[in-house]
């Protein structure tokens, strides 16, 4: 399961002037979100529940909790700092946390790392995208937003599940496509990655204008009919029930599942940009480790593989 609630940044627009007046040019957030806590607590879902069923990864402003009711927390002034690279974004993020499953029987967590051309410990790479052919309609999220992404029940990939995917890093990287085009996959993969893991996760861009949140979290916003599993931001066309066009958010995770000389020489990167707080790599990579029955190794910890 994946989830982003709360207070999220407002998006603004630039322009260039030109001959017939200005022509907007938009946005796109890609900013970093270093590990704030590993916990099981989920505030959206199993609201004042310690511990929560399973265990999430959570980035963000530093007045997480297991109760936020939005009616009496307010992110802004309940926040003191913010794990994410504005200071300005007081917004929590969280996913579940990727455990590999090794050939004895034994767990161990996948650390996650940072994203190319960002700094930071862990956490979640974060993008805001704005409609880009109808930029004056889109609507900023208003304080006390929340939404999910995902089914923390469903124990394999939900057949029609809209973009939430997998890419099975070469040694070099790969950022060519920021979309669920191939080679990602919604399966986690069976083979090793000397790269990593790359999870990405996209929210839905239509809201009904009214809600702030719904009981199941999803209900008060839709994927938009005609936008292709590979679109980037928002696409396609509303349905009546949620007229308003939002930004999409989207998560990029990197786990690391690697121990490639390309990752290693990044981190060391990443080392001396950051010194005191940096992933490690692990040694996943390593086919005795394996099932030998050639089965995927990976499980979130809502169970999912």
């Amino acid at each position: 399961m994946w989830a982003i609630p709360l207070l999220l940044l407002s998006l603004t627009g630039h322009a260039v002037s030109q001959p017939g007046g200005p022509i907007p040019i938009p946005p796109m957030l890609r900013f970093q979100c270093s590990q704030l806590v590993v916990d099981r607590l989920d505030p959206l879902v199993n609201p004042g529940s310690i511990p929560s069923p399973h265990l999430h990864q959570i980035v963000g402003g530093n007045s997480f909790t297991a109760s936020m009711d939005p009616s009496t927390h307010d992110l802004v002034t309940e926040s003191t700092c913010t794990s994410c690279t504005f200071s300005e974004d007081f917004s929590n993020y969280w996913t579940a946390v990727l455990y590999f499953r090794a050939r004895n029987g034994t767990y161990k967590r996948v650390p996650q790392f940072v994203s190319e051309f960002l700094t930071g410990n862990a956490g979640i790479t974060v993008y805001y995208i704005p409609d880009t052919e109808n930029l004056v309609n889109t609507t900023a999220f208003r304080p006390g937003f929340r939404m999910l992404a995902g089914d923390a029940a469903a124990s394999t990939p939900v057949v029609g599940a809209r973009k939430t995917c997998h890419r099975c890093m070469p040694e070099t990287g790969d950022f060519g496509s920021l979309s669920c085009a191939p080679p990602d996959d919604k399966a986690l993969p069976k083979t090793p990655c000397l790269g990593g893991i790359r999870s990405t996760v996209t929210f839905p861009t239509c809201w009904d204008g009214v809600n702030l949140d719904s009981p199941d979290h999803m209900s008060h916003v839709a994927y938009a009919t005609g936008a292709a599993e590979t679109d980037v931001g928002p696409t396609g066309t509303c349905p009546e029930s949620h007229p308003v066009v939002i930004p999409q958010v989207m998560y990029e995770v990197m786990w690391d599942v690697s121990i490639s000389v390309f990752l290693r020489i990044f981190l060391l990167f990443e080392v001396l940009a950051n010194p005191g707080g940096t992933s490690q790599t692990r040694p996943f990579n390593d086919p005795e480790i394996w099932p030998e029955d050639g089965s995927q190794p990976f499980v979130l910890s809502t169970g999912d593989e």
